[in-house]
């Protein structure tokens, strides 16, 4: 495969029709590959037929550090002083070859070289770096939109060199990072620490990253304060109604993602089941402009529709005032598009996390989180700053999905005969201790392939390159291509297993492989998303698909694929199920909703409005970015000593300082005379 990318590089190279993000896009997949002769081939290649091209010096550059790091020092001073004559303003190859002069032991040259760096930016001001930065992000943002993972990442990490404080970058990078599957994530980096790049990194992101409630917790309310709100001040929340309410209750969902993504294929069904002698429906569309069948089926389903895309924010606050909403539900959260300012201006009284986003808002303004008993069981109410209520099942589903003829496993490229096991989540979601597992069972069933959906061709390699590290051959990793919907719903049938991701499990796919007919097996840990494919194995009637640890869902993993029977057995299972299970009832999902509906009214009418506590969360935010706090999370076993592990660095500042009683952990502060720092026993709430 490396050979024959190799080949039609150089072709394209030797007619100049390899463009320069090309270029590099292919010297980083040789160079993943382990064929750093075939990088620097290429690049001497693609130097010799394009000395005209502007982006010569770049180039150059590149090639020097390819030969850098492959220990060629000489060769590439030489390369770095043909950048700097090609382009004498280019800085990074002065500073590179200063660098290489000092390993060579000629600290004159050294010296010499980057004086030259500083006489040319000698004219840099905090204008012109402010330019830079946004010229860095302007690139950034078109290479990631263009799927040039790699290239976009380099670019914010050179932003990031320049300003470690940006936000907005850091998460971008933290994300394209996760996304390329390059391990570990969270890795520092010149003036960017873990404490920065923790202090930065999106609540999404964190559900990927760790298994980390209260973190997720904290971090959700620090993006709000931080991102959202920017110091701006939230109405108060609005007085109970004066009189009984004499109409249908007025139920508004505000989606960018009602069309033909996982959103919309999850609730395409339900707003049509709404009982409208109950409820009146409004939906608010908030996303890309599209004419999609998936979005023209949702709004039919709806009372009423508005396209909220183009409305500034004032606008949508008022629209949503003017129809009388008395529930407005988001099924964003921290999300694309999301209309958080608008949710913030509370325009509706009652206001509720659902679907969108798996956690907690941590925000002054949300008031309810829909869940299930599995999702969040009691003794993790304290995780959330919003009320929970529940449903038999938390996630919706279309009955009517539309599923093309299954393809034959030739057509895909799998193994006849073979176990399949598959994972159809998305890149961002295979951690490194994911991954390690895979080939754990991969290896204790011989005759097996683990089946990905298509990353970028550089992951894929990675990935493939990764399973070698770990004895596993390349080939038995099949990547499966993005296909439209119902051709990826159709080849669901050709896989025995769909093997769960960590911290941050299946949603969307798990309910697709369900209703599917292929077992999912999963390990629940203690956040919202990675509790989220347990609660749905348990609605389609596999309890017994989830395990206990992640020691037993490796062991079982392997028992069943060794052992097709079983397997046949839980697929027959499934398919006698799917008509009369809790996960594909949505007529009772839908009347459960409404249920739910009605009492947060009866809240709201009674004065008993929930309103977030949000005391401590900017603390317990500073103690997850400590230095060393993953690893003490991951340590703890149980709830009782991942609990401590927050508890013990509560009690440690409230000696120091004054900090509210903390309902979650139930401690008090360390100055309070007749407490003392008491710890109390963990309740799930009060």
């Amino acid at each position: 495969m490396t050979q024959e990318l190799f080949l039609t590089a150089v072709k394209k190279a030797i007619s100049q029709d390899l463009s320069v993000a090309d270029l590099f896009g292919v010297t980083e997949q040789l160079k993943a590959a382990g064929e750093n002769a075939l990088a620097l081939q290429l690049y001497d290649i693609w130097i010799g037929q394009n000395a005209a091209n502007p982006l010569l010096h770049a180039v150059r550059f590149n090639y020097g550090v390819a030969l850098s790091d492959d220990g060629k020092l000489e060769r590439a001073r030489d390369v770095f002083l043909e950048a700097i004559k090609t382009n004498p303003e280019f800085i990074p190859p002065y500073i590179n070859i200063g660098t290489l002069y000092e390993r060579l032991g000629q600290l004159d040259q050294s010296i010499a070289h980057w004086t030259q760096a500083a006489n040319v930016l000698g004219a840099i001001t905090a204008e012109s770096i402010n330019y830079k930065l946004t010229a860095l992000k302007q690139i950034g943002r078109v290479l990631e939109g263009a799927k040039i993972d790699a290239n976009a990442e380099a670019v914010l990490r050179q932003s990031l060199e320049i300003d470690p404080f940006q936000r907005d970058v850091s998460q971008h990078w933290i994300a394209l990072r996760q996304g390329q599957c390059k391990w570990p994530v969270i890795e520092p980096f010149a003036r960017m620490t873990r404490r920065r790049l923790m202090k930065g990194i999106s609540p999404l992101s964190t559900a990927c990253q760790m298994d980390d409630p209260i973190f997720q917790l904290a971090n959700a309310y620090h993006y709000n304060q931080t991102d959202v709100l920017k110091g701006s001040k939230v109405p108060a929340a609005w007085a109970p109604p004066k009189g009984p309410r004499n109409r249908r209750l007025r139920i508004g969902y505000v989606s960018s993602d009602l069309r033909e993504h996982a959103v919309g294929f999850l609730t395409a069904e339900i707003f049509g089941l709404h009982d409208r002698s109950k409820v009146e429906v409004f939906g608010y569309y908030s996303g890309v402009k599209t004419n999609d069948a998936m979005q023209a089926r949702i709004k039919a389903t709806f009372d009423h529709w508005a396209d909220i895309t183009d409305y500034k924010d004032e606008a949508a606050i008022q629209k949503i005032r003017d129809d009388g909403i008395d529930i407005l539900i988001d099924l964003n959260g921290y999300s694309k598009d999301a209309r958080l300012n608008v949710f913030a201006a509370r325009p509706a009284p009652i206001i509720v996390n659902w679907l969108g986003f798996p956690g907690t808002m941590g925000s002054p303004y949300h008031n309810y989180i829909i869940a299930d008993d599995f999702i969040i069981p009691k003794e993790h109410e304290a995780y959330f700053t919003e009320k929970v209520l529940r449903l038999p099942c938390y996630q919706p589903n279309d009955r009517k999905r539309a599923v093309a003829d299954c393809p034959t496993r030739a057509q895909v490229g799998l193994p006849e005969g073979a176990i399949v096991y598959c994972c159809f989540n998305g890149t961002q979601k295979i951690t490194a201790q994911t991954y390690d597992q895979w080939m754990q069972i991969l290896r204790g069933v011989p005759n097996s392939v683990l089946w990905l959906l298509s990353g970028s061709d550089e992951t894929n390699e990675r990935l493939k390159v990764e399973a070698e590290k770990r004895g596993v051959s390349r080939e038995r990793i099949v990547i499966a291509d993005k296909r439209a919907n119902a051709h990826h719903l159709a080849r669901y049938r050709l896989a025995d297993l769909f093997l769960d991701t960590f911290p941050y499990g299946a949603h969307t796919t798990a309910s697709d492989a369900l209703w599917l007919g292929v077992p999912i097996l999963t390990y629940p840990g203690r956040g919202f998303a990675a509790r989220v494919c347990g609660s749905l194995v348990i609605a389609a009637g596999l309890p017994e698909l989830v395990c206990a640890s992640q020691e037993h869902y490796v062991r079982r993993a392997m028992e069943l694929g060794n052992d097709p029977a079983l397997l046949k057995a839980m697929r027959a299972k499934l398919e006698l199920g799917r008509a009369s299970c809790t996960l594909f009832d949505m007529p009772r999902l839908v009347q459960s909703l409404e249920g739910l509906y009605e009492e947060m009214w009866t809240d709201y009418a009674e004065g008993r409005l929930p309103l977030p506590d949000l005391s401590n969360l900017e603390v317990l935010h500073d103690i997850g970015c400590e230095e060393g706090h993953d690893e003490r999370v991951a340590k703890a076993q149980d709830l009782t000593a991942y609990h401590g592990v927050y508890r013990d660095s509560l009690a440690a500042r409230g000696a120091y300082s004054t900090l509210a009683y903390d309902r979650r952990l139930r401690v008090r502060n360390g100055n309070d005379p007749l407490i003392n720092g008491l710890v109390l026993p963990m309740r799930a709430a009060e």
